[in-house]
């Protein structure tokens, strides 16, 4: 079996679970890292044994890849990505796809006109948990959809930047989205997506900073209607995940942690909960490898794919300047 030589754009606190994750197939050799600060870049280049970059694109350039990782804030994506279309190389990268959506058509473009191979890291895709509903919902859909993304403020500088996050909708809050799509279809009309948020005053030096808190109404195509809220402002994870409601039953799926999610069906016999510490990153991450190798299809969020849920969220974060109809 050949063995695969991967770079990886970012050494943050993600970053280290693909890392992680990668240095642990046995077919995977991770031989270059980047990231601008010159003293993480140097300890990820040490405990893997890898070449190291401060600037991603000239890792990109300047190595002999099967694939590229990019897990850097949604500010830095497009060039990274533009080098390796460049170079006919295959990409993952962590969502969301930019702090914006003209980054991310751009680079939907160029993908699909080089035909590029890529995989996007919505990795609850991957969860054994997510495969029972899409089972359990395919005779029954949803009703109403209930989402939360209700939590902490990271402790990033740029992230309560609106300008270099995209908002807490479009940097955390998308995976909810996400899995909406999924598992109740797709919000074809955006004008559709109303939004009311609270906390939306300026920093100290007039940039837009992300609000305390936020709560969006969907219609989707399938005539289910869905709210999701997100916070801030609380000292640590609260609730992330959504609620299902049908005909007969209610689902509940909760993330407490990147492994550790829980599923809870209520019909008229009772309750039923199933946890699990399943990983889906490094499930997410075995099947782009697989993929990338000839050995395997199982890309759940292609880039393409992912265009769809980021521009449901930029739709939410800023409907005002998002109102087009879904037709990426």
């Amino acid at each position: 079996m050949r063995r695969l030589r991967l770079g990886c754009v970012g050494t943050g606190f993600i970053a280290g679970k693909h890392l992680a994750a990668l240095s642990s197939f046995e077919d995977v050799d991770v031989v270059a890292v980047a990231d601008n600060v010159e003293e993480r870049a140097a300890a990820a280049a040490a405990a893997h044994d890898a070449r190291c970059y401060t600037d991603g694109v000239d890792l990109v350039e300047s190595e002999d890849l099967d694939a590229v990782w990019f897990c850097v804030p949604p500010f830095a994506h497009g060039h990274l990505e533009e080098a390796a279309v460049r170079h006919e190389l295959p990409f993952f990268v962590e969502k969301p796809l930019a702090h914006d959506l003209i980054t991310a058509e751009r680079i939907a473009g160029l993908v699909k006109s080089a035909g590029l191979l890529t995989a996007v890291g919505y990795h609850w895709r991957y969860l054994d948990l997510v495969k029972k509903v899409q089972a359990f919902v395919q005779d029954r859909p949803p009703l109403l959809l209930t989402g939360h993304w209700l939590d902490s403020t990271p402790p990033v500088p740029w992230w309560v930047r609106r300008g270099q996050s995209g908002g807490q909708l479009v940097e955390q809050t998308t995976h909810v989205l996400d899995l909406a799509r999924l598992l109740v279809g797709e919000v074809t009309d955006l004008r559709s997506v109303h939004v009311q948020a609270t906390g939306v005053d300026g920093g100290q030096d007039g940039e837009e900073l992300v609000p305390l808190a936020s709560a969006i109404s969907l219609r989707f195509d399938s005539g289910a209607v869905g709210s999701v809220s997100s916070a801030r402002v609380l000292p640590a994870r609260h609730r992330v995940g959504l609620q299902l409601v049908g005909e007969g039953y209610a689902l509940d799926l909760t993330e407490r942690a990147i492994v550790d999610h829980e599923l809870a069906i209520t019909t008229a016999t009772g309750t039923v909960s199933e946890r699990c510490a399943q990983d889906p990153i490094a499930a997410e991450d075995r099947a782009f490898l697989d993929a990338v190798a000839g050995r395997g299809d199982d890309v759940r969020s292609s880039y393409a794919e992912a265009l769809r849920t980021h521009s449901l969220a930029c739709a939410a974060e800023r409907p005002s300047e998002n109102a087009e109809p879904n037709g990426a």
